[in-house]
């Protein structure tokens, strides 16, 4: 079924970006929202329409939710995928920056859902799609606040999806594993910065090292496409999963996670370290 109306957060750049340009191809209508309007000149040129805004900002969202709704009377599909990332020990990591990443990761999403469901309620029809990552279910050193946001989303989609079902409303979360986004580019100089001088020293430079190879041309991921053309199915699916992994080492990451007791896993994702 074509001509949905598509509402994704994030889309200026990655996975975000990726999704909106799939959804385009599928037929519908995209409206993409990103802090930055400059960074969505791609979308702009594939038919979908930016919108300036953050999802932190009560005023952002409440002014985008009214725009899409007074274009089209409705929203079919949205898609959470606004996302935040810091590297360091749970231990340095200044609480107020754990508090971002939660405000990215985890209530912008939860806000916009409070201001979209009420619609699709009405309408007894929707499929909210909120992007996770495999860190929803798995955790490595040094991501601590990440994953602790990850796993909180996957939680309140599990209840949001128990609440809303009884009214046709579809929650669905991805687990995107190695995607090529650029979040990665970042990840040696918070590393450094955050923890390179104190007791976890020596992790942070390892991993700083390890994630320095894997940059650019040398990634071992997954490009966001994959995840686009994923997101693209869901909007079409009348019956989709609750859950989808997707992407390079994604399955076999989560396969190891739950068949390993913890002890295991713990030293075999420390044991370079």
């Amino acid at each position: 079924m074509s001509g949905k109306v598509c509402l994704v957060t994030g889309a200026s750049a990655g996975i975000g970006r990726a999704i909106a340009l799939e959804l385009l191809r599928a037929g519908h209508t995209v409206h993409g929202l990103a802090r930055r309007v400059d960074r969505m000149d791609v979308l702009a040129r594939a038919g979908g329409h930016p919108i300036g805004a953050d999802v932190t900002s009560e005023a952002d969202l409440q002014r985008a939710v009214a725009a899409v709704l007074d274009a089209h009377g409705r929203i079919d599909v949205l898609v959470n995928n606004a996302g935040s990332v810091v590297h360091g020990a749970a231990e340095d990591v200044p609480i107020e920056r754990a508090r971002d990443v939660f405000e990215v990761n985890l209530f912008g999403p939860a806000r916009l859902v409070q201001l979209v469901l009420p619609h699709m309620r009405e309408r007894r029809t929707g499929t909210i799609v909120n992007i996770s990552s495999i860190g929803g279910e798995i955790a490595l050193p040094l991501g601590a606040w990440y994953y602790a946001s990850k796993h909180a989303m996957e939680a309140y989609s599990d209840t949001l999806r128990q609440e809303t079902g009884p009214f046709g409303v579809r929650v669905v979360v991805v687990q995107p594993g190695i995607i090529r986004t650029g979040f990665e580019n970042d990840t040696p100089r918070q590393l450094r910065e955050l923890s390179g001088h104190g007791a976890y020293a020596a992790t942070a430079e390892w991993m700083a090292r390890r994630a320095e190879r894997a940059v650019g041309e040398r990634a071992p991921g997954s490009d966001p496409e994959v995840v686009g053309r994923l997101v693209a199915r869901i909007a079409d699916t009348a019956s989709p999963r609750a859950r989808y992994a997707v992407g390079k080492y994604a399955r076999l990451l989560l396969w190891l996670n739950r068949l390993l007791p913890d002890r295991v896993y713990d030293k075999m994702v420390t044991r370079q370290a």
